[in-house]
């Protein structure tokens, strides 16, 4: 069954962990995003290198799904030329915003429990956190990146997620991005 955002935030809650809130299970099925979730959230939010936010169920508590997310950003070194970079970033600014990078918001980690899976929870968590950065962004941000997992591009390409560089095709996972300014604020 297909969730819509209105039917998610009947039942659910995104709220972001705080310093002494922790999960203490999750099953996505992938070892690594069950771990960080449940041990390693916590310290990368005390370090402040990440902030983790989690959708849970109002009654119940139970988390389904959460993400991780920190700044990052696009710049020159990630091109495998200067023309490279060049081309992406005439198709993007004005000559007026040549900079030699752009800041950007990484989704460090983004994780569906099983028994949630297939129900637009992923799409719906993706609209949440661009929306954030365009209504409430508290300090520029014009992209979204994330290191996808091959299993989980089609995911990302779905949600209109493009591929920064094909230098990575060979890789485990392959830099992608959003452009912010394609959502209408």
């Amino acid at each position: 069954m297909l969730m819509l955002a209105e039917d998610i935030l009947a039942d659910y809650e995104i709220r972001k962990l705080g310093l002494h809130d922790g999960v203490d299970f999750f099953d996505c099925g992938d070892d690594d995003l069950n771990d960080f979730i449940v041990n390693d959230a916590p310290l990368y939010r005390k370090t402040l290198l990440a902030m983790t936010y989690v959708l849970r169920n109002k009654n119940t508590g139970k988390v389904i799904a959460y993400f991780s997310v920190a700044n990052d950003r696009i710049s020159i070194k990630d091109f495998p030329t200067n023309t490279d970079f060049n081309r992406f970033r005439k198709h993007k600014f004005v000559n007026e915003k040549r900079l030699k990078s752009y800041p950007a918001i990484k989704i460090c980690r983004l994780g569906i429990d099983c028994s949630a899976q297939g129900q637009q929870i992923g799409t719906f968590l993706i609209d949440f956190i661009g929306t954030m950065f365009v209504t409430d962004n508290r300090s520029g941000c014009r992209f979204i990146t994330v290191d996808a997992y091959n299993q989980a591009i089609p995911f990302y390409l779905k949600n209109n997620f493009a591929f920064l560089s094909s230098e990575d095709e060979s890789q485990r996972t392959r830099l992608m991005y959003f452009d912010l300014a394609d959502i209408d604020d």
